[in-house]
């Protein structure tokens, strides 16, 4: 649900642009603002579920996700479902943090990896689902039951957790690290504030200047502080683990341009080419469909040849879904773009769970909870990081060929929103390759010897 809810509204935009009375670039804030709270606090209830329990944390954050969700579904406005839409990302950012610590403590480690590997597909299932998903919903009922659906599931969820999930038996008395959370909490509002304050009122503001420029400073100080800190947040040696570093990289390079295809079709399918938002969250659910039946099978197959090639041959796939993507024309058979959207789902299918095998397994055992906390972190990074270039990308290029700011969607110019489309598409491509030339790499300098067990 946490992962679903970071997409699912995406399918709902253009919904809730008419009925809340907002142009298109602040309604995409129903969508960035939960993804920004989720980033920031992810490292902070990671290292809080070390000291108080993670069980706890985690049972604390999907009481808190479950009333943030009942209280988006109630329309009082923009700022009200802003203000929810907070409460949601916090209980979210608990339970992220949390469950690859909870699994690591309970599965022995005869089952550990199969069992990681298997949130891990359904994490990311939830992060592209979303649009179908919502688009099925919007077709009985209105937009506020795309949050309401997560309420029973929550309290059911909760219930049977409180017979199920036993107590915590860890604690940690190592001291939080609250300058080291203070100081990326900063950096994450200052640097994507920015990005999607300049979107509404122009780059060139200079509140949107100082934004952008502080973010990287801050992010430069939060750095400095957690290699000095004896207990950070973020165990900054992990990183000089190649097959750890390339495949978080190549998972954010997927995550960010998958969030390319969520936010900018929908507008394609319902304001350009006039599709119900159910008949759209059809064509959208043909991505999920494909990877749900492709990621075990994918899983299989990478016991038996190891992981290497298996990631490759999905990144290449997911690269082909984008050139798809970029030769989208107002008049593309609907036959066409399933094609395209199918393609994407193989690959991704392919792609999740070989790369989360990789991850999980180029470090010791005794450092699983960190390593599912930064995978959290680089997926959550990927789509707000997805959601704020390609909106740029997107808004920019409309204004650069309109000659003035174009800040929603261009109705009865339809022209200018598939030539953004095209240009951000061509990124997305971009990334694609980029993923798949580092996987490549990492597959010529791993010994064949070495193929995970």
């Amino acid at each position: 649900m946490s992962t679903l809810d970071a997409s699912i509204v995406n399918i709902a935009l253009p919904v809730m642009e008419r009925s809340l009375h907002i142009p298109m670039n602040q309604v995409e804030w129903v969508v960035s603002i939960y993804l920004l709270v989720t980033c920031a606090f992810l490292l902070l209830f990671g290292k809080m579920s070390d000291s108080y329990g993670k069980i706890r944390i985690f049972k604390w954050g999907a009481g808190l996700f479950t009333l943030g969700s009942f209280l988006c579904g109630v329309n009082l406005g923009l700022s009200f479902l802003l203000f929810s839409r907070v409460t949601q990302g916090i209980g979210a950012a608990m339970t992220m943090s949390t469950n690859s610590g909870i699994i690591t403590e309970i599965f022995p480690k005869t089952e550990r990896g199969r069992a990681l590997g298997t949130i891990g597909s359904f994490v990311s299932l939830g992060s592209i689902a979303g649009p179908g998903i919502g688009g099925l919903i919007l077709a009985n009922y209105s937009w506020g039951y795309i949050f309401w659906m997560n309420v029973p599931i929550g309290i059911i969820a909760l219930m049977y957790g409180h017979f199920i999930l036993p107590h915590d038996v860890t604690f940690s008395d190592d001291a939080i690290d609250w300058l080291g959370a203070g100081l990326f909490f900063i950096t994450i509002a200052t640097t994507f504030g920015g990005i999607f304050g300049g979107q509404a009122i122009g780059f060139t503001q200079p509140i949107i200047l100082w934004g952008l420029a502080l973010g990287p400073c801050f992010f430069l100080s939060f750095l400095l502080t957690e290699y000095r800190c004896p207990h950070p947040l973020v165990a900054l040696r992990l990183f000089a683990n190649a097959q750890f570093s390339v495949s978080l990289l190549s998972a954010f390079l997927v995550f960010v341009a998958n969030l390319f295809f969520s936010v900018i079709m929908p507008f394609f399918l319902e304001n350009t080419r006039h599709l119900p938002a159910n008949v759209a969250g059809y064509l959208f659910m043909t991505f999920p469909l494909v990877q749900v039946v492709i990621a075990p099978l994918s899983g299989l197959v990478t016991d038996h040849v190891g992981p290497e090639l298996i990631t490759v041959i999905g990144l290449a796939l997911i690269s082909l879904s984008q050139l798809g993507y970029l030769n989208t024309t107002v008049g593309l058979p609907f036959a066409f773009l399933v094609l395209f959207i199918a393609t994407g789902g193989l690959g991704n299918g392919i792609f999740q769970a070989p790369n989360n095998t990789i991850v999980m397994s180029a470090i010791p055992v005794t450092e699983l909870g960190i390593a599912g906390s930064l995978s959290a972190l680089v997926r959550e990074l990927g789509m707000v990081i997805g959601i704020a270039t390609a909106t740029t990308v997107l808004f920019s290029s409309m204004s650069h060929q309109a000659g003035h700011l174009v800040s929603t969607y261009p109705f009865g110019h339809p022209d200018l929103f598939i030539h953004a489309l095209h240009t951000a598409f061509t990124l997305a491509l971009v990334l694609c390759l980029l993923a798949t030339g580092l996987s490549i790499y990492r597959w010529m300098v791993t010994p064949r010897n070495a193929s995970v067990k």
